[in-house]
């Protein structure tokens, strides 16, 4: 996917617009699920995608088959929580901006964003869009949805993303202009408004599920919860009129169910195959398979605020203690990429630069002897609430034996598991979707942060983060994640293991699924650049 042009202070030119079973989002493997996951979107993904060549043909039916919440389900943008809300969201609806699949923002219904010199002001200029009932996207408008998303007495996915934002100090300028005020300097802000769940609804909207407008490429026809929603092509979306003329979003909780409508011809999209799955149908004619790259972060989190992992020396044995392509290839089957102790791999700002960290044993006991944790214990929490857990959780467990650590694999609930773990115990299973960097630095690893799995709390590096918001520049930025990365690499808590793939399968006849994409970008769920062929 190409880049968005910067000027030279490291900001986009303006001129240039640019799991669980069921299918929660797990993204922070705490409070949250997966994230949002990824069809072809911006100018370059289209280029990018494997969609076996011919000119898009206009017309036709796709039914996609998700994992669903029942009676529960919503058209709420705000409220997704599912895949499948989060598809039907992405259909409707349109976010001022959304991620790349580098998990850089993009600018969607804003055409603009132009900070002022203290980063803690920013205005944002709108595009000329409409919503489905002719009216125009308006500052109002936008106010309004962040407004709502914020509302203390609601539980909407985006409040915790828009955080830094003082709504009540944010005014509309005109009609496409909003000036944000914020509560700090925030050099990542256009990461807020591409925030999971960010939608901009009509002024005054409260009705989703009878009638919902939105802006977005397909327009509303029919919903039954925890069954069907069908959309209709926007003819007069601004990113232009979608190839399909209908979408049908179908109801199948089952991988099994998913698997069999797609063999069937019942449905031509299924989502969340498993990679026994793909390895059974990949190259054999009948169904195409997709799998999206460094979609889902696999480790293990260390409480960095308790014995035995206070000891960083302990942490830098566990490091050592695995086998990460033995872990991949047992507990995802394959169906991924070994990891370096760093959340965002191939994203902005990733530190690329550092040693793939091997398995040492010998360097291991070494660590842990100097630490006085010869024939060391501990207990891993896992559970069956992600895949590969229990595998992975297995296969560790003998990778420590070798260095003659016993851990103890214990079983816990997948109701309670992400919140038990937040602060319980010592040593965990532990999975990430796709976001920013800055966003898993600022949600995870701060003092402050809610979801901190690993408790890594140090002032100096809080110092640090700030340091990065405050800094306009992108290079200068990009230094001080690097050196945040780099602490993280040596003594943080987080054992990253791997990088699974997110599976997905198509009929034969679909075009312009984007392979490259990670989860939570723009180009997952974007069937308005899909065609029939």
């Amino acid at each position: 996917m190409h880049e968005n042009p910067v000027h030279a202070s490291g900001f986009p030119d303006p001129r240039f617009p640019g799991l669980r079973r069921r299918g929660f989002l797990a993204a922070a493997g705490g409070a949250a699920g997966l994230g949002a996951l990824a069809l072809t979107g911006c100018t370059g993904s289209t280029r990018d995608a494997a969609d076996g060549g011919g000119k898009p043909r206009r017309g036709g039916k796709l039914r996609a088959a998700f994992a669903g919440g029942g009676a529960s389900e919503t058209l709420d943008p705000h409220l997704a929580n599912l895949f499948a809300d989060a598809a039907r969201a992405k259909a409707l609806f349109d976010k001022l901006a959304d991620f790349g699949a580098d998990l850089a923002a993009e600018p969607r219904l804003a055409a603009s964003w132009e900070p002022n010199a203290a980063l803690d002001r920013w205005t944002v200029r709108l595009r000329k869009a409409t919503f489905h009932d002719g009216k125009p996207v308006t500052a109002r408008d936008v106010l309004y949805s962040f407004r709502r998303i914020a509302d203390p007495k609601k539980t909407f996915r985006a409040k915790a993303s828009l955080e830094p934002l003082d709504l009540k100090a944010s005014r509309a300028v005109d009609e496409r202009t909003v000036e944000f005020a914020l509560k700090r300097p925030t050099a990542e802000f256009p990461n807020l408004l591409a925030a999971f769940g960010a939608y901009i609804v009509p002024d005054g909207a409260t009705d989703f599920d009878t009638e919902p407008v939105g802006s977005g490429p397909f327009r509303f026809v029919s919903f039954t919860p925890g069954r069907s929603a069908v959309f209709r092509r926007n003819d007069d979306y601004w990113d232009g009129a979608p190839h399909l003329e209908q979408l049908e979003f179908l109801v199948a909780n089952e991988e099994s169910a998913r698997v069999n409508s797609l063999l069937g011809g019942q449905v031509e999209y299924a989502h969340e195959l498993a990679p026994t799955t793909a390895r059974a149908y990949e190259g054999k004619g009948q169904i195409e398979i997709i799998r999206l790259r460094n979609s889902a972060m696999q480790a293990f989190a260390m409480k960095t605020d308790r014995p035995p992992f206070d000891d960083k020396r302990v942490r830098e044995a566990f490091f050592l203690l695995a086998d990460r392509k033995e872990l991949v290839n047992g507990a995802l089957s394959g169906a991924g990429e070994v990891g370096n102790d760093l959340f965002g791999k191939g994203y902005e700002y990733y530190a690329d630069g550092l040693p793939q960290r091997e398995q040492d044993l010998d360097r291991a006991r070494h660590l842990l002897k100097k630490a006085g944790a010869d024939g060391l214990r501990v207990t891993l929490d896992t559970s069956a609430v992600a895949a590969g857990f229990t595998e992975s959780a297995a296969i560790f467990r003998d990778q420590a034996a070798k260095a003659g650590v016993r851990v103890k694999v214990a079983m816990g609930s997948k109701d309670s598991y992400w919140q038990d773990t937040l602060e319980s115990g010592t040593l965990c299973s532990y999975r990430s979707g796709a976001m920013p960097i800055e966003s898993h630095i600022s949600q995870r690893l701060l003092s402050g942060s809610t979801t901190n799995a690993t408790q890594w709390k140090h002032k100096d590096f809080d110092a640090l983060y700030q340091q990065a918001q405050s800094t306009r520049d992108k290079k200068d930025r990009a230094a001080v994640y690097a050196r945040m990365q780099r602490r993280l690499y040596a003594e943080g808590g987080f054992l990253v293991w791997g990088f699974a793939d997110w599976i997905l399968g198509t009929a034969r006849t679909v075009r312009g699924v984007a392979h490259r994409a990670p989860a939570n970008t723009l180009d997952w769920a974007r069937f308005d650049k899909v065609w029939l062929a």
